[in-house]
């Protein structure tokens, strides 16, 4: 009896162990679509279902500067090549898409920062969907991701922003993935042109009858979500200038070819583009910008930021660039102490959880913060670029949610029985009672001077 008593004991241990083991070696779905019950009012997904579509598009004649990089001497003529770019489209869709929709259809296949893990990212949009058949079209949004990145890094954002009615865009930089990450110098140079080849691309196929874009992408109202280096490329194409040290600093392309950004080049800001947001947008920590190449910009700028930031710089950087954009309204929001992943990055998936030898670095650590819990972060990037985006494209008043005292913490909740404010409430409009905490949101107008 007892010899069975115990035999049985072991097998139960060894049950125990394997189910320990199998529960280890699987992975939580990795959602991009999660509302924390404190998100802010207008991070809430918008009225419009979602579907997604990759393109892969390819634009001729293109410099080619990894050839050129490669080059003894400058080449006449200069070496060019068709640039290949993939985006994905999120938009909205048919009204018919339910929650019967097989999970697989919602499903993104992105890499990781190792370039080799893939992982599936789950949100709301049906892959291939119906387009809405309305009169309507929808402002545009391109997105950009950093160096590197992919098209899918900001991807709980571009949905988000889809359901509330507009077509967004996000590219594959080449030579900017984690798969096809290449001599900085090509970012530099590329980034701003991909934006506008990708927004030229979307206004022909607007207008094509043959495209599922067919009438219903307004790329006359036209927004670009930069972060990091995409923050670089979108004030660029805002009307920002390169300083006369980057053009011939030796991590530029050769042959001073950024000149194209430079003050007296006679490249405009195009009209499509109405207003730029821009994560932790890289370069005046480095020189690439200064204050008098950022009074160029023309457009009006959502700048948001991490007060750590150690990549683009805070006081030095991102909280410079906005000072210095003397001719446009502009706001910066802060995340107090979080780092370069402020508000953009989408959350960590667990496959992420483990060092890699050749980056020298977790993978997890491109996606995380040491402070801030990512679903929380996006959920107010959410919110505020809503905000933004309705205010300046859509011409919605959203005032109220941008008339703010600076700090978050300073906020006095005052309402009265019935939920109407009292004089002395200040509270963050859009943020449930104790949640507007570690924040900062400032603005400012054309011609205010802060220097």
């Amino acid at each position: 009896m007892t010899g069975t008593v115990r035999s049985r004991s072991v097998v139960g241990f060894i049950v125990c162990i394997a189910t320990v083991l199998s529960v280890n070696t699987s992975f939580a779905r990795n959602d991009i679509d999660t509302q924390r019950p404190d998100a802010p009012a207008l991070s809430a997904y918008g009225k419009y279902e979602v579907g997604v579509k990759t393109l892969n598009l390819s634009f001729v004649d293109q410099i080619d500067i990894l050839s050129l990089l490669e080059a003894k001497g400058k080449p006449s003529p200069l070496p060019h090549k068709d640039r290949k770019l993939t985006v994905e489209i999120w938009y909205p869709a048919e009204n018919k898409h339910s929650q019967e929709i097989k999970t697989e259809a919602r499903a993104l296949n992105a890499y990781l920062r190792d370039g080799k893990t893939q992982v599936q990212l789950f949100g709301k949009a049906v892959r291939n969907a119906t387009a809405i058949n309305t009169e309507t079209s929808f402002p545009f949004v391109v997105v950009s991701h950093g160096y590197p990145g992919n098209r899918y890094l900001l991807a709980h954002l571009a949905e988000n922003i889809a359901s509330k009615g507009y077509v967004v865009a996000s590219i594959d930089h080449t030579d900017s993935t984690y798969r096809t990450k290449a001599a900085f110098a090509s970012t530099l140079y590329n980034r701003p042109l991909d934006q506008m080849l990708v927004l030229d691309e979307f206004e022909r196929m607007s207008h094509d009858k043959g495209s599922f874009l067919h009438g219903i992408v307004d790329t006359d109202n036209t927004a670009i979500i930069g972060y990091s280096m995409g923050g670089y490329g979108a004030v660029i194409n805002a009307g920002a200038k390169l300083s006369d040290p980057a053009i011939k600093s030796p991590m530029a392309p050769p042959f001073e070819l950024l000149e194209l950004y430079a003050k007296q080049s006679s490249r405009l800001v195009d009209s499509r583009i109405k207003t730029v947001v821009a994560f932790a947008p890289w370069g005046m920590n480095h020189g690439v910008f200064d204050t008098n190449t950022m009074a160029e910009v023309k457009v009006p700028i959502l700048f948001v930021a991490g007060s750590q930031d150690d990549v683009s710089g805070y006081e030095n950087g991102v909280r410079a660039m906005w000072k210095s954009a003397i001719h446009i309204d502009r706001a910066l929001l802060t995340y107090e102490n979080a780092n370069h992943n402020a508000g953009a990055v989408m959350p960590a998936p667990e496959e992420a959880f483990f060092f890699d030898e050749d980056l020298g670095f977790n993978v997890s650590e491109h996606y995380t913060d040491a402070v801030w819990d990512n679903v929380r972060m996006n959920n107010i990037a959410q919110h505020f670029s809503s905000v933004w985006l309705d205010q300046y494209l859509k011409g919605q008043d959203r005032s109220a949610y941008l008339s703010l005292i600076p700090s978050s913490n300073d906020g006095v909740w005052a309402l009265d029985k019935e939920g109407v404010a009292l004089k002395e409430h200040t509270y963050w409009k859009g943020f449930k009672e104790r949640t507007a905490k570690g924040l900062r949101f400032e603005k400012l107008k054309a011609s205010d001077n802060p220097h």
